[in-house]
């Protein structure tokens, strides 16, 4: 087996499926919160209410899962989903047509170049044009 190989299986990728309440201002800030504290903590958004993230190895995933179980909010419901990066290579999307194309662009300083791939890869399935500052 080549070392590319076993990494596949030992990278990994976190999903975070939320669904919370948002009735109330306080809820909805609550809910709010929780997504920005998901995002600081390298997670970006899929879709509404599923945010993903890479992590390099079983114990970075261990460190965000443990994360994210400390910013759970009192109601509602979190889910957490690890697959490895082969099983999420195997990831078949639909995308509806747009609308209208909006023009967002966003910056992402790079600190680990072998990163990059996969992070133009979450931006382009965003919709977003990716600038990538080495």
């Amino acid at each position: 087996m080549s070392e590319g190989r076993l990494n596949a299986y030992r990278i990994m990728w976190l999903f975070v499926f939320f669904d919370l309440p948002v009735v109330t201002k306080k809820e909805r800030k609550i809910a709010a919160t929780f997504r920005k504290n998901l995002m600081k903590d390298g997670f970006v958004m899929l879709q509404f209410s599923v945010y993903i993230r890479h992590c390099a190895s079983k114990e970075s995933q261990a460190v965000h899962i443990k994360r994210v179980k400390s910013i759970v909010p009192e109601t509602g419901m979190v889910s957490i989903l690890s697959v490895t990066d082969k099983q999420y290579g195997d990831i078949v999307n639909f995308l509806g047509k747009e609308k209208k194309k909006k023009n967002r662009t966003i910056a992402i300083g790079v600190f680990f170049s072998k990163f990059a791939t996969e992070i133009h890869h979450i931006s382009h399935f965003l919709g977003l044009k990716c600038s990538v500052n080495a």
